[in-house]
């Protein structure tokens, strides 16, 4: 009778804290890429792993393999996936069984006025020494332990989205830097030819002045121009040696140990969008993967909080040896062997498992809610990288035809001077505007090939989720 009452009091224990479970959240709903609507170039292809190489350039390939090796940008990014990494093991760990061994030797002293008087016994002093190996394993019947394993192993893909994603904002800095470098030294080069022009034009200018043809305003405007002209070039040499500092920084080098750098002419290459972006887009952006493992994680987690209702049973088990004698320690007789079953549920807590399950179901909405705000951050960089390539692929028309224009008139003035109807000047001014065309159609191109990185980055550099699954979502 007594131990019908004691099961049936166990079980309305076991049944009233069970009760009290939460039922589990829906799964929350994702986000899809919002590029419905939006007028794309498509047929391109996805960027593989280096994409840097479409560039063709030894030299900047040398620099990107060089700041993801020495860059101190990643350490911090390598060292959150190691801990994501170690941190599965100790969920595998705790979730397995347990087997620890003991030894023990100690040596007591009995109260005079304890229990038991030492003058009863015959002695004050005795040994005790103590060896046991223990066993114990917990049921995961509710499936807290799996579910905390899945949770440690979101996380470590999570950090190892993070690491590419790391890798792919070093990467493009990399790449911009080197761009804007030989930018810069592309308008270099036209600000010198456009200040060897106007040295000339200032000086046949002046030489008018001496002779008392012209008045002196013409040669105080080809001044100013001038001065402006080396304004220009000193901003843009600073702005050389400024993305040198900044190479130097990315790949964790002085600026005297970066490679020789050269000037070379700006790639062009078309902005085209790979087919189905709009949905293969998730897979491919390691931020967006970042997010939906973390996404899964916190439901994981959710499992966790929610399983704090149900008991928690293992069983235990000791092959254990007591003597107080150490010469009797190792004979059968000084076995101590133990066994049971326990059974552990929190029945009265305060409100703690309802606080803990209302922290996850916040951790899953924040999680979701960082999710969808990487998805609509993903469609505005890929939206926006294609129309700035589109922008300054429309500008470079139209530049080339005032190029061309501005290279006709050239013509007609060179053809005008050689046949002595005119001095230099016409000739000079119509070089100069021709410069001057030939600075703005390189900005362009730099605008042109700026839209490219980016687009490069948009897509997600080359990363690809081996790891998804259509079913990461569901409820745990």
């Amino acid at each position: 009778m007594r131990v019908r009452k004691t099961l049936t009091a166990l079980i309305c224990a076991l049944a009233a804290g069970c009760a009290a479970v939460r039922p589990a959240t829906a799964p929350s709903t994702l986000a899809e890429v919002p590029l419905a609507g939006t007028e794309l170039p498509a047929g391109g292809q996805w960027p593989t792993a280096n994409w840097w190489q479409r560039y063709q350039d030894p030299t900047l390939e040398q620099l990107v393999t060089t700041a993801l090796a020495d860059s101190p940008t990643l350490a911090a990014a390598h060292a959150r996936f190691d801990s994501a990494r170690e941190s599965v093991r100790l969920a595998a760990a705790a979730a397995g069984a347990h087997l620890d061994a003991s030894a023990q030797v100690a040596r007591q002293r009995l109260s005079d006025n304890g229990l038991f008087p030492p003058k009863f016994l015959g002695f004050n002093w005795y040994n005790q020494a103590d060896l046991g190996l223990a066993a114990s394993y917990t049921f995961d019947w509710w499936g807290k332990q799996r579910a905390s394993v899945e949770a440690a192993t979101s996380e470590a893909r999570a950090a190892a989205a993070d690491r590419t994603a790391a890798a792919l904002v070093l990467s493009g800095s990399v790449v911009d830097s080197y761009f804007g470098w030989q930018l810069d030294q592309a308008r270099i080069a036209l600000l010198q030819d456009r200040i060897a022009t106007l040295t000339r034009y200032s000086a046949i200018a002046d030489a008018r002045v001496r002779a008392a043809i012209d008045d002196g305003d013409e040669h105080d405007r080809a001044d100013a121009d001038l001065a402006a002209t080396r304004g220009q070039l000193a901003s843009l040499q600073g702005s050389a040696q400024l993305r040198l500092v900044a190479l130097a920084a990315l790949t964790g080098h002085a600026v005297a140990q970066l490679p020789p750098l050269a000037a070379k002419p700006l790639p062009v290459l078309p902005a085209t969008l790979p087919d189905r972006v709009g949905l293969d887009l998730l897979g491919r952006r390691p931020d967006i993967a970042a997010s939906r493992w973390r996404v899964e994680a916190a439901q994981r987690r959710r499992h966790i909080a929610a399983a704090q209702y149900y008991p928690d049973i293992s069983i235990h088990a000791l092959a254990g040896l007591q003597s107080i004698d150490l010469g009797h320690l190792l004979r059968a007789g000084s076995a101590d062997p133990q066994a049971g079953i326990a059974i552990h549920l929190p029945l009265f807590d305060s409100g703690a498992r309802a606080a803990q399950l209302h922290v996850a179901d916040a951790e899953i909405t924040a999680a979701v809610a960082t999710y969808n705000e990487a998805i609509i951050s993903a469609a505005r960089d890929v939206a926006s990288s294609v129309i700035a390539g589109e922008q300054a692929e429309s500008e470079r028309v139209q530049q080339l035809a005032q190029l061309q224009a501005s290279a006709q008139l050239e013509q007609s003035a060179i053809a005008r001077t050689r046949q002595g109807l005119t001095d230099l000047r016409p000739q000079l001014s119509a070089q100069y505007a021709v410069l001057v065309q030939r600075d703005a159609l390189a900005q362009i191109d730099a605008a042109r090939l700026s839209a490219d990185i980016a687009l490069q980055r948009a897509l997600g550099g080359g990363f690809e989720d081996s790891h998804r699954n259509s079913d990461s979502t569901d409820k745990p």
